[in-house]
Parts: C-alpha cells; sequence; structure tokens
C-alpha cells in the first residue's frame, strides 16, 4: 500500500497476503487477533459521518483500521508522514477530491487544526445526501485532549477506544490468560516469541513515549522524572494517590503531579477509576483510584519479567485487579459507567457498573481460587442497592456463593457485561 493513495483491496488477493508484502511483522503479529472493537467500528461508521477511534500507540488501531477498509475504497493518510502531512495543507481542496472513499487520518492528534476542515465537509456531505462513513481518524490521546486544541464535532463524530488486547480476545486456556496477564495486552509484547522479546518490546515502548511521543504533545518533561512518577504509579496500582507524598518524592509541587497525573491519563496510559458518590450521608472516600492500564507496563515498571517474579511479587494482587478491570470495562458497548465504592467505615466495591436499563452490579476481584467476600463488600452492596453481585477469580467454575453472590471467571463476566451492554 502506498500512503496517501486510495487503497482498494484487489478481489483476485487475500487481505492478508495484500498487506503481508508490505508490512509482514506487522500483520504477523496483530491481525491473526479478530479484534471484538472491529464490528463496533463499522456500525458506528454506517450511523454517522466520523467516527473517532483512540487508544495508545501500538495497540492495533491502524491493523484494525485496515481491516475495516478491506470492505471499501479508502485513503489512508498518516499524518506523522511529512508526504501526507503536505497533502492536507490545503486540507479544503484535497479531501472533497475524495469524498467517494472512507478516508483514514491516523494519528490524528498531530494535527488537530484538522478537525476544522471536517466539520465543513461533513456538513456539505450531508447536504448532498451523503452523512455517513466519511472519516475515521486515529488518535494516541484521549477524546479531551484531541477537543482541547479542535473545533467541536459535536453531533457529527462518535467516539470508540481501543484499548490492549483482553482476555476474551485470546485463548481461554490458562496459559494464554496468565501469558496475556504478565505480558499486557499490547499485541507485539503478547505475541513476542519469548519472555525476553516481550520485556525488551515493553521497555522500548516507555522509551518511546517518554523520550519522543510526550515532547512531540508539548510538555518539557525530563524523561526520566516522568518515569520515576510512572513507576510510583505502578508501586501503587489501585490505590488513591497522595498528592503530597509523591510530590515530596519527586522533589516538585503537588500540582506538578497533578499535571503528570493528567499527562498519562489524557495519553491512555493511565486510567483513574472516580469513587461513586452516593447521597446516604456517609463519609465517603472522594479520590479516585489510580490503575497503570497495561498489567504488562507494570510489570516492565516494577523490573518483574517471569511469572514466577510476579506470583512472589506484592503488586501481585493489584496487578490482577487492574487486569481484571480493564478486561470488564472494555466488554461494555459504549460510554463505561464505572465506579469503586468505598466509605471511611470499611464498606468498599471493587467495581460498580452502571450498565443500560438502569442495572448496577457489583464485583469483587480476588486471585484465589477459594474466593470470599469480606464484610466490606456486603456493607457496600447494602449501601449500593446492586442488581446483581459477582466474585471474580482465576478459576473456571461459575457457582453461587449466597443468594446474591456468586463466583465466576473473569472471561464469563465480560461475556454477560458485553451481552448486557448490547441488548438493554
Amino acid at each position: 500500500m502506498v500512503r496517501g493513495e486510495p487503497f482498494i483491496h484487489p478481489p483476485e488477493a487475500g487481505f492478508l497476503e495484500f498487506i503481508l508484502a508490505f508490512s509482514p511483522r506487522y500483520v504477523i503479529n496483530t491481525i491473526m487477533i479478530q479484534r471484538k472493537r472491529l464490528s463496533q467500528i463499522e456500525s458506528m461508521l454506517s450511523r454517522q459521518a466520523a467516527v473517532g477511534l483512540l487508544g495508545p500507540r501500538q495497540v492495533g488501531k491502524t491493523t484494525l483500521a485496515l481491516q475495516i477498509a478491506e470492505s471499501r475504497p479508502s485513503l489512508y493518510l498518516d499524518l506523522e508522514s511529512p508526504s501526507d502531512r503536505e497533502k492536507l495543507a490545503n486540507a479544503e481542496l484535497y479531501l472533497p477530491r475524495h469524498e467517494d472513499k472512507l478516508v483514514i487520518l491516523d494519528e490524528i492528534q498531530r494535527a488537530p487544526e484538522v478537525f476544522q476542515v471536517l466539520r465543513g465537509i461533513i456538513d456539505q456531505g450531508r447536504r448532498k445526501g451523503r452523512g455517513t462513513g466519511r472519516f475515521l481518524v486515529l488518535g494516541s490521546a484521549s477524546q479531551d485532549l484531541l477537543q482541547q486544541s479542535s473545533e467541536s464535532l459535536a453531533g457529527r463524530i462518535a467516539y470508540a477506544e481501543l484499548g490492549g488486547l483482553t482476555a476474551l480476545e485470546v485463548d481461554a486456556d490458562p496459559l494464554s490468560q496468565d501469558r496475556l496477564w504478565r505480558r499486557g495486552g499490547f499485541p507485539e509484547s503478547f505475541l513476542a516469541k519469548d519472555e525476553k522479546d516481550s520485556v525488551a518490546w515493553r521497555e522500548d515502548f516507555i522509551r518511546t513515549y517518554l523520550e519522543r511521543d510526550i515532547p512531540q504533545l508539548g510538555p518539557r518533561i525530563p524523561s526520566e522524572t516522568l518515569r520515576r512518577f510512572w513507576t510510583m504509579l505502578a508501586h501503587n496500582q489501585g490505590m488513591t494517590i497522595n498528592g503530597a507524598r509523591l510530590a515530596a518524592a519527586l522533589g516538585v509541587s503537588g500540582q506538578t503531579i497533578g499535571r503528570y497525573l493528567d499527562l498519562l491519563a489524557d495519553l491512555l496510559l493511565v486510567r483513574r477509576l472516580p469513587p461513586w458518590r452516593s447521597n446516604a450521608g456517609k463519609r465517603m472516600v472522594k479520590s479516585p483510584k489510580v490503575y497503570v492500564r497495561d498489567s504488562g507496563m507494570v510489570h516492565r515498571l516494577l523490573g518483574i519479567e517471569d511469572h514466577e517474579a510476579l506470583l512472589g511479587h506484592p503488586v501481585a494482587g493489584a496487578s490482577w485487579e487492574g487486569f481484571v478491570i480493564e478486561t470488564l470495562i472494555s466488554a461494555i458497548q459504549g460510554y463505561p459507567d464505572a465506579y469503586f465504592y468505598r466509605t471511611a467505615a470499611g464498606a468498599e466495591i471493587d467495581l460498580v457498573l452502571n450498565l443500560p436499563g438502569h442495572r448496577r452490579w457489583a464485583i469483587e476481584i480476588k486471585r484465589s481460587l477459594t474466593p470470599k467476600a469480606g464484610k466490606g463488600f456486603h456493607h457496600g452492596c447494602a449501601d449500593v442497592h446492586p442488581e446483581a453481585q459477582f466474585i471474580v477469580y482465576p478459576g473456571k467454575e461459575h457457582y453461587p456463593i449466597t443468594a446474591d453472590l456468586a463466583a465466576i471467571p473473569l472471561c464469563d463476566l465480560a461475556r454477560k457485561i458485553e451481552h448486557a451492554s448490547r441488548t438493554s
């Protein structure tokens, strides 16, 4: 494929073979796995003029876009390529020439000013009767970050997020699931030929973000300082953050810690899970819990290089909790409405999901083959009044613990969430 030229899948050739000629390593490492978001993105394109697919670098956005492009005439532009950026120097003239194609704009955060042009083109297309499936924009930054420097496309664009591979996208056998937890969900890390290559890929990923990608977005932060901060978050996986303590350790202000956290969250590398807010008059924890979103990155930042080292490390339980939360949230079709619940009196629920149809599920996460819910979970459920209660554990059986509470394997609960959010 030539960048900036219409990509039309040749009918006499298989898509994999066609792309393989141009990018063998990348295709081998990613296209063999069918991503759950594929059908969702195609459905969104059938309803909306533009779709934004957001996710960290190297998570598989481009490969997914090429799969979508297989079924229709398409134009692919990489906005990190100087030649492709030059084509958009006068986007008002260039893009309308390709109004009969799906235009894929990769790394849109490099040129957010293009959004202003898209708005006019989309409105013109609607007047001509072509109101859907015009643009697929791929970004390595959050929707909020993109909109800070672009004109709003409200009513013209729908956003979806592509994270790393999840438990539903790989083999269900325990070895594959443990490898996914250990190596994380970035395709090239998960599919590396051995642990050494996986660790090396993740280290390169971290260095590239710190030394190249983040500086290109504007912030002038010493890479070593930001790596130390990222590592501190990994050590505190799943905890509420004490900004003053982190600031003292790094020798910066509390305001600077907030800026670092905002940056990693905007780059979709960190998740802030908000607390459930209640009007019950209880003393609630008000700070979000913070997770490094990819478990493999947690392990690389902490120097954990194999399964035995992981199981013996204090972060193992929190790492698995974050891995479960990412899988369950990714199973939701649409914007995730997810929280944790904690009171000063000790009531606590690891994950509260508000699903379509006004259904609320309470989820406890235990890395034990004999999972039990503590009093804090039961007290939390008495406050939250969930429709269903589950304990996720790494076993294979789904069985009741009480009349209201069931133990359930991760993949089984993810499928339930996927089904519930799709059918409501």
